[in-house]
C-alpha cells in the first residue's frame, strides 16, 4: 500500500499528470465540491482565533493539501472577511506529492510568503501557536491487515504467484504492537474475519500534537468508532477498497498506482491518541452537523450575495444541498476538533 500510493515513480499521489480529484478524477473531496467548505472552516477558524487570544501571529499547518483548494478557500475568506487574521496568518503546508506541491504552488501563488512548504515532522520554525488541519490524511496512510486463522492472530502479506499476479498470504505477525493494538480496544476478531490496524495513524497523531504549545488539531474524515469498526457481522473483510473514476475497484492488489486506495479510520484509537498526548476533545460530530453549526447557511448567503451572475449562485445553492441535505455526502464524514 506505501508502495502502491507513495513510490516516487510509480505511486498514486506522486505520479505526474494523474487525474486524481475533481468530475474527471477518481474522487472528490469536501473543497473540491464546494469553496462554501473552506469558507466555513475559515469562519470556524476565525473563531479558534478568539478562543486563543487574538496573537499577533499564528501558524495554520494543513497536512495533505491536496490540490490546493482547502487552503485557497481559507486565506481568500481570511483576506475579505477577518483582515486581521489573515494579517496574522503563516500558512504551512505539508504534501508529500511532489505532483499536488507544484498544483498547490500554481493555486496559491497570489498569496505569496504568506504561504511555506514543510514537514510536519520538520516543526522547529513552527509558531506556538494555530492550528493543525487534516482532510481525508489519516484514511490513505498505509495499514497493517490482520485475520483469524485457527484461532491465532495473522497478517496479510502480499506476493506473487507463479503467474505473476499479487496474492494475499497470511504470515507471522510484523509487530507485536498488533495484537496490543486490538488488546487495548478489548476487541477479539472472530475465525476468518479480516481488520486493518492503522499504526501510521497513531505515530502521525503523536508528531501532530507537539506541534502547538497552544492550538487546535482539526481532523475530518470517515471513519466509525471501533466497536462498530471491528464487528465482524458489519465489516467480515474489514474496510480496505480503491477508487478509480468514481467507482469501486474490485481487487486492490490489481495495478497498483493507478488508483487511491483507503481504508475506515478508528475514530475511537484516534480520540484516545490525542487524549494521551494532552489534548482536550472538544468536539465530534458528523460533518453536515458541524458545517451549520459554523456557520455554513450564513457563509452560503454571503458568497451567494457576491456571485456575478445567476447561474453561479445557482452552482452554489446545488453544490450546498449535497453537503449538507439528509443523503448526502457529509453524513459520512465526521470532524473531530481537539485541543491545548
Amino acid at each position: 500500500m506505501q508502495a502502491a500510493l507513495y513510490d516516487d515513480e510509480g505511486g498514486y499521489y506522486s505520479r505526474a499528470g494523474l487525474k486524481r480529484w475533481g468530475r474527471e478524477g477518481d474522487y472528490r473531496t469536501g473543497p473540491e465540491r464546494s469553496p462554501l467548505f473552506a469558507a466555513t472552516f475559515a469562519r470556524f477558524f476565525s473563531g479558534l482565533y478568539e478562543e486563543l487570544g487574538r496573537p499577533a501571529s499564528w501558524t495554520i499547518w494543513e497536512a495533505g493539501a491536496g490540490a490546493g483548494h482547502f487552503a485557497q478557500g481559507v486565506l481568500e475568506t481570511f483576506n475579505s472577511s477577518y483582515p486581521q487574521i489573515f494579517s496574522a496568518t503563516r500558512y504551512l503546508i505539508d504534501e508529500v506529492s511532489a505532483d499536488a506541491r507544484s498544483l498547490i504552488q500554481e493555486k496559491l501563488a497570489p498569496f505569496g510568503s504568506r504561504v511555506e512548504y514543510a514537514k510536519l515532522s520538520e516543526n522547529a520554525n513552527a509558531s506556538d501557536v494555530g492550528i493543525v488541519f487534516a482532510n481525508e490524511l489519516l484514511d490513505a496512510f498505509p495499514v497493517h491487515r490482520v485475520t483469524v486463522k485457527g484461532g491465532r492472530l495473522r497478517e496479510l502479506f502480499v506476493e506473487t504467484n507463479e503467474a505473476g499476479d499479487f496474492v494475499w498470504t497470511d504470515r507471522e505477525l510484523s509487530t507485536p504492537l498488533l495484537s496490543e493494538y486490538l488488546s487495548r480496544l478489548d476487541v477479539k476478531l472472530a475465525e476468518g474475519q479480516v481488520a486493518e490496524i492503522n499504526l501510521h495513524a497513531i505515530d502521525w497523531l503523536k508528531r501532530a500534537a507537539r506541534v502547538f504549545e497552544r492550538g487546535y488539531l482539526v481532523l475530518v474524515d470517515y471513519g466509525a468508532e471501533a466497536k462498530e469498526l471491528y464487528d465482524g457481522g458489519l465489516r467480515p473483510r474489514g474496510s480496505l477498497r480503491a477508487f478509480g473514476r468514481h467507482r469501486f475497484i474490485e481487487d486492490v492488489l490489481d495495478e497498483p498506482g493507478e488508483y487511491d486506495i483507503t481504508t475506515t479510520i478508528d475514530w475511537t484509537t484516534v480520540k484516545r491518541v490525542c487524549l494521551d498526548a494532552g489534548l482536550e476533545i472538544v468536539s465530534f460530530e458528523r460533518q453536515d452537523r458541524f458545517l451549520l453549526r459554523a456557520g455554513f447557511l450564513e457563509e452560503l448567503e454571503r458568497v451567494t450575495a457576491s456571485a456575478p451572475y445567476e447561474a453561479a449562485s445557482l452552482t452554489l445553492n446545488t453544490a450546498a444541498r449535497e453537503m449538507i441535505l439528509p443523503g448526502g455526502m457529509s453524513e459520512s464524514f465526521q470532524v473531530l476538533v481537539a485541543g491545548r
